[in-house]
């Protein structure tokens, strides 16, 4: 039997899982009876959002010419923040699919896939699809493939997931074009693990590819990278269906349970030998992923100090079992005075802060305070140490700072002509260097700049959208950490300051973003019987203020007359309680004043 390992990689909402669905049903892997909408979309928000989220992988057979073929194809997300997601599944592969919408043509997320897969010395076969709609241009998307990817237009293929035009066509390319796997280099097992998931029953499930040697039900295999030992229990391959095997051979694709009680246990991109007879070196595998943006999540204020405690341990039980679903997320125990405990939690990106956030209420039943993402810094001290923070109460003394440093992004923009003026000014406004621009078809330009990703992770995806009318597409990766003028400031509530309200900004526009985040805060925080100053500070230095207005009652409404000392005495004594109040009073925040630090004005 011979062997296709191939991913389908694209842009996202390009059509790649309902093509993943079409070439099960092409296999029969699925009956029609039980075919349904993204099939391998097995979380009910990769559903409701039409978007991948997780990869998966399948194994189905497919015959042609007589010759038999096992294909084993991982469906991979579209998402710039799961890039790694992507880089890990081409690792196990030799061929992919680049997807590409007949109507969109080439965006952002198809050229760095396509420059990944090229980088992983992947075979390409771009698959032109949704030819079915009648706005489609296939002829016009083939001749962009050729000229921005350097993939000659006559070997695209037209195919219609919805329909299944074009299918047929697919699986004899996917069997004749794609390379076969490479030959077995020692005979002993090394199998690289690309996935890994929790179960409550089975503990975690390791999905791996085998490069090398065989893996038998009952072996004691060794993870090279910790060095931990266990014995498999049971070996399998998803036809989409779980069915167990007895052996794995060279170039195959599986999972395989061992009792691992912890996803913390496997690493992503380790390899797997057996402990008998272990192999003398590891496979190459590939960069973890490295959490860019941060967050606090704290539990919503629940009635009292009981109440809140309750509602802490429900998110830590929340935290806790989606982290071992999603090893790509950190945290950390956090203590905020205005919040309480909470958890400091890192993300790949704005999109995974999101799905972390809703899955974490939805599966742990909890309400979440999330506070304004900030990015890490490199913060080099005097005394030649460096350290990584990635929250601005984290800062040490400014006096014991050499220079602080922020991660830069390459950015790469396909937009149309109409908007490049517009999204050029944009991008001056947040720091942006321009570095380069680039023709991809009639009516559409390529630009490239070199931004601080501090300026990007706020509401720069939605401001491309609105200047471009939804045509405008990003990617962006990290090239560096550059050193640049920036301060912490400080948003002090009542005089007091508000931790989880600071950020990390460039002096240049400090003032302004400060100003601009208290006049929201004004909006937002509920005025109280006493007023409430509010104030952004850098060191000790106030660059902004606001003042929330105390409500007033009116105490004399009672007096219909007489002398107007009694009107005094009661404005004079309502005057001291306010005072007194305003001492020992505290200042209740919503969840809508953490998140107006998100917004930028420009």
């Amino acid at each position: 039997m011979k062997i296709r390992n191939f991913s389908i990689i694209a842009h996202i909402d390009h059509g790649k899982s309902t093509l993943a669905d079409r070439l099960l049903q092409a296999t029969r892997a699925v009956s029609d009876r039980e075919a349904k909408q993204q099939l391998l979309d097995s979380m009910d928000l990769e559903r409701e959002r039409g978007i991948t989220i997780k990869a998966s992988a399948v194994t189905v057979g497919h015959d042609l010419d007589g010759e038999a073929y096992q294909l084993n194809f991982i469906d991979t997300p579209g998402h710039v923040d799961f890039t790694y997601e992507v880089s890990r599944a081409l690792s196990a592969c030799e061929g992919a699919l680049l997807v590409v919408d007949s109507t969109q043509g080439v965006q952002a997320q198809t050229v760095a896939n396509a420059y990944l897969a090229i980088a992983n010395d992947v075979e390409l076969i771009p698959v032109v699809n949704k030819i079915d709609l009648p706005a489609a241009d296939p002829d016009r998307v083939a001749m962009e493939i050729e000229q921005v990817l350097g993939l000659p237009a006559e070997d695209c293929l037209y195919v219609s997931s919805k329909t299944g035009q074009g299918i047929p066509e697919l699986l004899e390319a996917i069997c004749t074009r794609l390379p076969e796997p490479r030959a077995a280099r020692t005979d002993r097992l090394r199998a690289l693990i690309f996935d890994s998931i929790y179960d409550d029953y089975r503990g975690v499930i390791v999905y791996f590819r085998v490069f090398d040697g065989s893996i038998r039900t009952g072996d004691r295999v060794r993870m090279m990278g910790t060095g931990r030992t266990y014995a498999v229990t049971e070996l399998g391959r998803y036809t989409p269906r779980p069915t167990r095997v007895d052996r794995l051979g060279v170039a195959e694709v599986g999972y395989m349970v061992a009792a691992i009680k912890n996803l913390g246990d496997v690493r992503v991109g380790d390899t797997i030998t057996l402990d008998a007879h272990p192999a003398e070196e590891a496979l190459p595998g590939y960069e973890e992923p490295r959490q860019m943006v941060f967050c606090d999540f704290y539990p919503s204020s629940g009635g009292g100090e009981g109440g809140r405690r309750g509602d802490f341990e429900s998110l830590r039980d929340a935290v806790e079992r989606l982290h071992l679903n999603d090893a790509s997320f950190t945290y950390q125990t956090q203590h905020s005075d205005a919040l309480g405990f909470g958890f400091r939690c890192g993300f790949l990106g704005l999109l995974h802060m999101d799905i972390v956030q809703e899955r974490i209420e939805r599966e742990g039943g909890v309400e979440v305070v999330q506070t304004a993402p900030t990015v890490s810094y490199l913060v080099d001290l005097k005394d030649g140490e460096t350290i990584e923070i990635h929250n601005p109460a984290d800062l040490p003394d400014p006096n014991s700072i050499e220079a602080i440093r922020e991660p830069v992004v390459k950015l790469e923009v396909i937009c149309p002509d109409e908007s490049i003026g517009d999204l050029m000014g944009l991008c001056d406004a947040r720091r942006g260097i321009f570095r380069g621009q680039r023709f991809v078809s009639d009516g559409r330009q390529l630009l490239e700049y070199e931004l601080p990703l501090a300026e990007i992770i706020y509401d720069f995806y939605d401001k491309l959208k609105s200047m471009t009318r939804g045509y405008g597409t990003m990617d962006y990766e990290i090239v560096e950490y550059r050193a640049a003028d920036l301060a912490k400031v400080s948003i002090l509530v009542n005089g007091q300051p508000v931790e989880a309200l600071s950020l990390i900004a460039h002096r240049s526009n400090a003032e302004m973003r400060s100003r601009a985040i208290l006049a929201r805060l004004r909006k937002q925080i509920d005025r109280h019987q006493f007023e409430i100053p509010l104030q952004a500070a850098i060191g000790t230095r106030i660059i902004a203020r606001e003042t929330i207005k105390a409500l007033r009652k009116n105490v004399t409404a009672k007096c219909y007359g007489g002398d107007v000392s009694r009107k005094r005495k009661l404005l004079e004594k309502q005057k001291e309680g306010k005072k007194r109040m305003k001492t020992v009073g505290s200042v209740s925040i919503p969840q809508e004043a953490f998140l107006a630090v998100l917004e930028q004005g420009d």
